[in-house]
């Protein structure tokens, strides 16, 4: 019988050995109040935890970093003329709920901690979903989220614009109160030494836009691809916790877009919240989301109370 690791593009690590490749000259500066503001809604994460999964991935990038530069130096010295430093570019993608935020952020705060100390900015794809106005005149409001409700071309842009080392670039703001577009408010990326970019459809390409083919895709410009993985089973639980706990609080805001939702019985809330996943996150995670997972350098894959249960490095 064949060994199933032989047709893996990965190599697959437990939390205990994926620890043990951490360098003795890491030190993790970060406190356990550092990591609070961290967490996203519901997610849970030790300062041991930071210490054996994700210190050492701080150190696995910053190998990819400096290798990136090196191939750099080697093209520069090969045409003769020295060249725009372009910003080294980490994805982070998964589904809703897994986690991708938190991943994100923890990653900006150990990064900027290198001895190098590099410029560290960190954007989500949501600011380049088409305003909600455009996608009720586009007829696809449900399909918020999905390939489709993206301003891909504007994204593009600004991608280029990031590489080739544009100062002061506008990233439209999303807001998760009013569940749209800012208008005229912006996040401004100034010509970072490493950008970090999260969202549900960084790791797609051309095949997942048949519409513009022979162009590049966000795929194309990262240089670091993380997928943040878990059972839909899990994935469920913490959209519905996450819900409910919205709910609480969050909703009360008038301006909230889920405002009417609010004062609903829990149950009902719970309903509700299944029912959302079933006809929107369902489909776009095994539709959209989940054929690109094996495209990442790295999956962090967590089961239940969002704890690392294995890591698979590309090979």
């Amino acid at each position: 019988m064949s060994d199933p690791s032989l047709s893996s593009p990965f190599f697959e690590f437990s939390p205990q050995k994926w620890a043990s490749f951490a360098h003795s000259s890491d030190r993790l500066t970060l406190t356990e109040e550092d990591i609070s503001r961290c967490l996203a809604f519901n997610d849970r994460i030790s300062l041991d935890d930071v210490r054996n999964i994700y210190l050492p991935l701080s150190r696995l990038i910053y190998l990819y970093y400096i290798s990136r530069h090196d191939r750099s130096t080697v093209i520069q010295q090969f045409l003769g003329k020295s060249m725009e430093s372009a910003p080294f570019i980490i994805s982070i993608s998964g589904s809703v709920s897994v986690g991708k935020t938190t991943t994100a952020r923890l990653l900006h705060e150990l990064l900027k901690a290198w001895p190098s100390k590099p410029k560290v900015s960190l954007i989500t794809t949501d600011g380049f979903l088409y305003p909600n106005a455009e996608l009720e005149r586009r007829g696809i409001m449900n399909q918020k989220g999905f390939p489709v409700s993206y301003d891909v071309k504007r994204l593009m842009k600004f991608l280029c614009q990031v590489k080739d080392g544009i100062p002061n670039l506008k990233v439209p703001v999303y807001s998760h109160l009013t569940y749209d577009v800012v208008p005229d408010k912006f996040t401004i990326v100034d010509r970072p030494d490493i950008l970090i970019i999260e969202g549900v459809n960084v790791l797609q390409n051309g095949a997942d836009y048949p519409e513009i083919r022979n162009r590049v895709f966000i795929s194309d410009f990262i240089d670091f691809s993380i997928y943040v993985d878990a059972e839909e089973e899990y994935l469920i639980k913490w959209y519905v916790d996450r819900f409910l706990k919205l709910r609480e609080n969050t909703f009360d805001d008038p301006t909230c877009y889920f405002h009417r939702y609010a004062h609903m019985p829990e149950s009902e809330a719970i309903s509700l919240a299944k029912m959302i996943w079933q006809a929107v996150n369902h489909v776009n995670l095994v539709k959209n989301i989940l054929p690109c997972r094996n495209r990442a350098n790295l999956i962090l894959r967590k089961g239940a109370e969002h704890k690392i249960e294995s890591i698979l490095l590309r090979k």
